[in-house]
């Protein structure tokens, strides 16, 4: 067989997937890039490589997309890493500018503003725009609260707005990839998620940021039918905006 190309994020919130899969047969069996979220999707739409771990927002784009494995970028509630930081309350926020390292997480500010807080807001992609608020994912987000008047966390949001768990990422094909790759694949997986604690010693250190919580705890990884129904809702509420 040969090689599979796949693209994987390059944030803390991947360390144990790609812990796993350097750990196992799949190292072997790939030719793996880090690259960001949207660059993920795109390289993956486009036909660049044949896996990637991309923004669920992306998924209707990808050519016979499908999700291969059992696990996935989510969370129960706070996440701690997707914001909208804020210098006004929210009903009071009528400028947003976007991020560009994103897909998923740029579409659920816009859907939780339009569709939870009922706000109409103008939005913009230029780095150096002074709006009211910012969406802000990944590791630049760590310690970044207390810079804020206001944060607002999306994945508490979207509980609140529909008692659902989020699912920002998960690991999606563009062709039939054979099951004996799936099975050893979801394997590697498991085995770096089971491993995090001897992740997590290997981390930059972040005084600002409890990344022990957020590994073990506010990120949540199994894909479960709960995350597939938060999706395909968080999917239908995009194409209405």
């Amino acid at each position: 067989m040969n090689k599979l190309k796949i693209s994987a994020v390059s944030y803390t919130n991947t360390k144990p997937f790609l812990y796993g899969i350097e750990r196992s047969e799949v190292i072997n069996q790939i030719d793996l890039s880090l690259d960001i979220p949207s660059d993920c999707a795109a390289k993956l739409i486009d036909g660049q490589v044949d896996i990637g771990l991309i923004p669920v927002a992306a998924f209707p784009q990808v050519p016979n997309g499908r999700i291969i494995a059992d696990y996935c970028i989510g969370s129960v509630g706070a996440v701690n890493s997707v914001f909208i930081f804020s210098a006004v309350p929210v009903n009071e926020i009528k400028t947003l500018r976007l991020d560009a390292q994103s897909r998923t997480s740029n579409n659920l500010a816009r859907v939780l503003l339009k569709f939870f807080w009922k706000q109409e807001v103008q939005l913009t992609t230029d780095p150096d725009a002074q709006t009211d608020a910012i969406v802000l994912i990944g590791d630049r987000t760590f310690g970044k609260k207390d810079s804020y008047a206001y944060a607002f966390d999306l994945g508490e949001e979207w509980m609140n707005f529909t008692g659902l768990p989020f699912l920002y990422a998960a690991w999606i094909a563009n062709k039939d990839i054979p099951d004996s790759f799936i099975a050893e694949f979801n394997k590697a997986l498991k085995f770096g998620l089971d491993h995090r604690k001897e992740v997590l010693k290997s981390l930059p250190a972040h005084p600002e940021f409890d990344v022990d919580d957020y590994l073990m705890h506010k990120l949540d990884f199994e894909l479960t039918e709960a995350k597939r129904t938060a999706m395909n809702l968080f999917l239908g509420y995009i194409a209405q905006l």
